[in-house]
């Protein structure tokens, strides 16, 4: 049985390390403790360099600060994915398209979105 995740762990790893929201917002260089408060109660999302930054404060991925978003986009890329290697499949290209096209089945074939709750991001 799948769990469902939340949108993003920062409360729960900020509480973990004892930290105020000030604190994490001038650690991860927000203007203030509101900024933080408004990413973990998901009413805004930080900007890459913020959560990236978060992910070097508290030493753990984004992908798992992030682990709702993290399935949700792996989600949504798997069904592309899927949609991709269909209108692939269907091509009628010929010569150089048709070898391109082919690379790329190839490529769809051995890759694959990671499954919800895997946070391993080689393949």
């Amino acid at each position: 049985m799948a769990t469902h995740k939340l949108e993003n762990y920062l409360r729960t790893y900020r509480k973990r390390s004892g930290l105020t929201q000030r604190e994490v917002a001038f650690l991860v260089g927000c203007r203030n403790g509101a900024q933080v408060s408004r990413y973990e109660k998901r009413r805004r999302l930080p900007p890459l360099r913020t959560a990236l930054a978060c992910e070097a404060a508290f030493g753990v991925p984004v992908s798992v600060l992030f682990a709702g978003l993290r399935e949700v986009a792996g989600q949504a890329v798997g069904e592309r994915m899927l949609a991709l290697r269909s209108k692939l499949e269907t091509s009628t290209a010929q010569g150089r398209d048709a070898r391109i096209a082919a690379q790329k089945l190839r490529w769809l074939a051995v890759r694959r979105p990671l499954p919800p709750g895997n946070t391993n991001t080689t393949s």
